[in-house]
């Protein structure tokens, strides 16, 4: 079995993108992340949905988690509209990891280590151009090989 197998169409944010959206896409298709794309349509990084969180939750609280018992509920409750006029390209790790990119021909070896290794819930699978035809998801993998 091959990436091609288990391929399939994913969502994409651009750099540029406003980061609100980019929750509201993880949320509404329930997605462990997002895959960001430059202009010329190649993967460039994937946005984990816990790096959205880490730029709307406010540095005291990560710094700090008993500091976030003490915020009210109401403020507690609406501490995603900090990231309203954000965007994409703020909400990305500030060290550049890996970017688990692959082509269709990789084996689901292959693919189960490159996620395993980047820490991904996704690898992004490209074409000869570089431009991406899909993802495979580790909800995908596992799925099929769980049931072979």
């Amino acid at each position: 079995m091959r990436a091609r197998d288990l391929l399939a169409d994913f969502p994409t944010v651009g750099l540029d993108s406003p980061v609100i959206d980019a929750a509201r896409l993880l949320a509404d298709q329930d997605l462990p992340g997002l895959i960001v794309v430059g202009d010329e349509g190649s993967p460039v990084t994937i946005l984990p949905g816990t790096e959205v969180l880490r730029l709307a939750v406010p540095a005291y609280c990560q710094d700090d988690p008993a500091l976030a018992r003490v915020v009210d509920e109401a403020h507690a409750d609406a501490f995603l509209h900090g990231l309203d006029g954000r965007t994409v390209r703020e909400a990305l790790p500030r060290q550049r990891r890996e970017l688990p990119l692959t082509d269709p021909d990789a084996t689901v070896l292959e693919l189960a280590a490159l996620m395993a290794r980047t820490r991904s819930p996704l690898v992004a699978v490209v074409g000869d151009d570089r431009r991406l035809i899909g993802a495979v998801t580790l909800q995908a993998l596992l799925d099929r090989l769980l049931t072979r």
